[in-house]
C-alpha cells in the first residue's frame, strides 16, 4: 500500500509493500490477518503503557518489511508524517 499526498506542498508519505499477512508470525497470525503484538499479549512490553519500553522481535519484524511504519509507540520520530490539514492523498493498493 502506498499513503501519498498529493497537495498542499506536502511530499512525504509513506508506504509498505511487504506481504504482511503472508509472512505474520505465527503467534500473531488471525484469520485474515496479522494480529499487533499488543492485542495479543497485553505486556508493557509490547504495549508501552509506562512510557519506558524499546523496540522488540516483533517490532523489528514490522519494521524491516516496512520501514515508513511506525511500529511501537516510542518508534524513531522518522516514522511519523505530517502533512497541513486539507492535504489530499492518493491511497494506492498492491501497487
Amino acid at each position: 500500500m502506498v499513503f501519498r499526498p498529493n497537495s498542499n506542498g506536502c511530499t512525504r508519505g509513506s508506504s509498505c509493500t511487504a506481504d504482511i499477512n503472508g509472512q505474520c508470525p505465527g503467534e500473531l497470525k488471525a484469520p485474515g490477518g496479522c494480529n499487533n503484538p499488543c492485542t495479543v499479549y497485553k505486556t508493557d512490553q509490547y504495549c508501552c503503557n509506562s512510557g519506558n519500553c524499546g523496540p522488540t522481535d516483533l517490532s523489528r519484524f514490522f519494521k524491516t518489511r516496512c520501514p515508513d511504519a511506525y511500529s511501537y509507540p516510542k518508534d524513531d520520530p522518522t516514522s511519523t508524517v505530517t502533512c497541513p490539514g486539507g492535504t489530499n492523498y492518493d491511497v494506492i493498493f498492491c501497487p
